[in-house]
């Protein structure tokens, strides 16, 4: 396996440093147990904050019929001090869930919330609005949280600490796959099956599904504690949508694509802390910005169903890669097909001009809320690393491992799901993001179930800043695929890919990012296990940040506890 070629890795990659740092642990916690009450058994969350507004949820549970429901937000948890309230009516139409949009906040302020039917009043959350400016944010930065895979522990982390202005969330908020499907034997040995327990196809299907997660206690309390800024991947309809499809809808037994994806997009209207499409844009141009003051501005791209090309599939690419000429041409032609697109004009056009007003302000900070990995990452050749009988075993795990040990071989891109799958669409993005001045991105990525730090670069070299990719809450890395060989196997990622600085394919966790004056920190926490809610969180990483030459580049790195350390340069 690629243990055996270990020693010969570190020897070439870490120079010569010495033993790994310790972890530093941050306490050993009991993961949330406490639901909601039974009327409101989904609990409650907050979104889409404004400087005078945020977008408040929760479900009605126990009732049949249409029922009146008022919204309250106050200055203090014991609501002394209420200084906004509606009342609303929800009911079998929307499945009960209730959404609205408190205004004439003020700016820049944290407020208790709460929903009260009758006499009953729901717990209290817990929010807060966008400052007209600020020297200093501090974010939490998730993304794949599979309920099957484990406990939601990084999700009850992220809810003790006081000190976050909001929770990013990448993507794949829940996975769509039934018990037979991605997860469902780990979901049997742990007790957390999916319900429905087949594939959700339906409205009803996706109700149901996003029922399940927020009745989990440990996203609760996340949703209780903190607003949330979400993008949606591709799991919140199906494996590897794009706009007319997606690698695990099948019409011929499945249906319309079109009847699947809207129901999946109703049901997370609905669910999601979230506002509703403005006048003129459909459900699937989910894209938006959040300013706080002149200091940072946070723009959310979607890259699934708005305009995204389909996905090339390397299983059925090497079918007919056998020569270089072969090979070449698929770079040039496939590949660099300039029709390939992920944002698409009308967004392409959104983004620049938010990257451009961003500018403009005089704003320090500009950070990107992606959904899968930006920066080229070609796939180390693994086949050397591999024997038949270790091939033959990972076979169980990763059906597709010889596809993929072959591909890996080529000098293509690791993942052509991401932007590297669409490496003209990248470039075009890099032009606008250099014509609005913004080439010091910094881009938060999720979608790999992996920790990453990476450099961005032009076709041409010129930095555009950086990328960090934040692990799975849940959702298994290369870690579970490589068992103990997945420390070699981000050495070999990391060697043959001199824009990653940094890879994790072990850990589950999430991601913190403060930005302050001119200064940045992000750091990697990490969850000692998934599979108890009793559980020890650690720094795995910690990475600096500094703005120079125009641009947004690592400034070192400190407190490194897991071994792949060495890899940062």
């Amino acid at each position: 396996m690629i243990v055996s070629r270990r020693n010969a890795l570190l020897g070439g990659l870490a120079g010569g440093v010495g033993a790994c740092a310790t972890q530093p642990k941050l306490g050993g916690f009991e993961g949330s147990t406490a639901a909601a009450n039974a009327d409101f058994s989904c609990g409650v969350a907050s979104g889409d904050p404004a400087r005078e507004s945020v977008v408040l949820w929760t479900r009605i549970t126990g009732t049949e019929g249409n029922v009146a429901v008022t919204a309250q937000v106050a200055e203090d948890e014991s609501f002394s001090r209420i200084v906004w309230s509606e009342q609303t009516e929800t009911g079998p139409a929307r499945d009960h869930t209730v959404k609205v949009v408190a205004a004439g906040l003020n700016p820049g302020q944290r407020y208790a919330y709460r929903f009260v039917v009758g006499e009953t009043a729901s717990p209290v959350g817990f929010t807060k609005t966008l400052p007209e400016n600020t020297e200093r944010v501090r974010f939490a930065v998730a993304s794949c949280s599979h309920y099957s895979f484990g406990y939601f522990n990084a999700y009850d982390h992220m809810a003790r600490d006081t000190d976050i202005d909001a929770v990013l969330h990448l993507g794949d908020y829940f996975y769509e796959y039934g018990v037979d499907g991605y997860g469902g034997e780990m979901g049997a040995q742990l007790g957390r099956p999916h319900d429905p327990p087949y594939e959700v196809l339906t409205l009803d299907d996706y109700r149901r599904r996003h029922r399940q997660y927020k009745m989990d206690p440990s996203l609760q309390a996340m949703h209780g504690a903190h607003a949330i800024i979400p993008v949606w991947d591709d799991h919140e309809t199906s494996n590897d949508s794009f706009q007319r499809g997606a690698e695990n809808h099948q019409p011929e037994t499945e249906g319309s694509w079109e009847a699947r994806k809207r129901a999946a997009l109703q049901a997370y209207y609905e669910y999601m802390p979230v506002r509703d499409p403005e006048p003129g844009r459909t459900r699937e141009q989910f894209y938006r910005d959040y300013a706080w003051g002149d200091f940072l501005t946070i723009t959310a791209v979607e890259t699934r169903l708005t305009a995204r090309t389909k996905p090339i599939d390397y299983a059925e690419a090497i079918k007919e890669l056998n020569s270089e000429a072969d090979i070449e041409r698929f770079r040039r032609e496939t590949l660099g097909d300039p029709s390939r697109e992920l944002l698409g004009d009308v967004q392409r056009d959104f983004v620049e001009k938010s990257l451009t007003a961003s500018v403009e302000s005089g704003a320090t900070w500009r950070v990107l809320a992606n959904q899968v990995l930006m920066a080229r990452v070609l796939a180390p050749d693994l086949g050397a690393y591999v024997s038949e009988e270790q091939i033959a075993a990972l076979e169980a795990e990763f059906p597709p491992i010889r596809d993929f040990l072959k591909w890996s071989s080529l000098g293509l891109p690791y993942n052509t799901d991401a932007w590297d799958g669409y490496p003209a669409a990248r470039e075009r993005f890099y032009q606008s993001a250099k014509a609005a001045g913004a080439n010091d991105l910094i881009v938060l990525t999720g979608d790999t179930h992996m920790f990453w730090a990476n450099d961005l670069k032009t076709d041409a070299g010129e930095a555009m800043g950086v990328e960090f990719g934040t692990s799975g809450i849940t959702s298994p890395g290369a870690g579970a695929i490589f068992g103990d060989a997945a420390f070699d196997y981000s050495l070999l990622m990391r060697r043959d890919n001199s824009d990653v600085r940094y890879v994790d394919a072990v850990h589950n966790g999430y991601t913190t990012l403060e930005l302050s004056g001119d200064k940045g920190r992000v750091e990697f926490i990490s969850m000692d296990t998934i599979t108890s809610p009793n559980y020890t969180p650690f720094r795995s990483a910690g990475f600096n940040l500094r703005r120079r030459n125009g641009t947004v580049e690592l400034a070192g790195s400190d407190g490194l506890g897991f071994k792949e350390w060495v890899l940062y340069r």
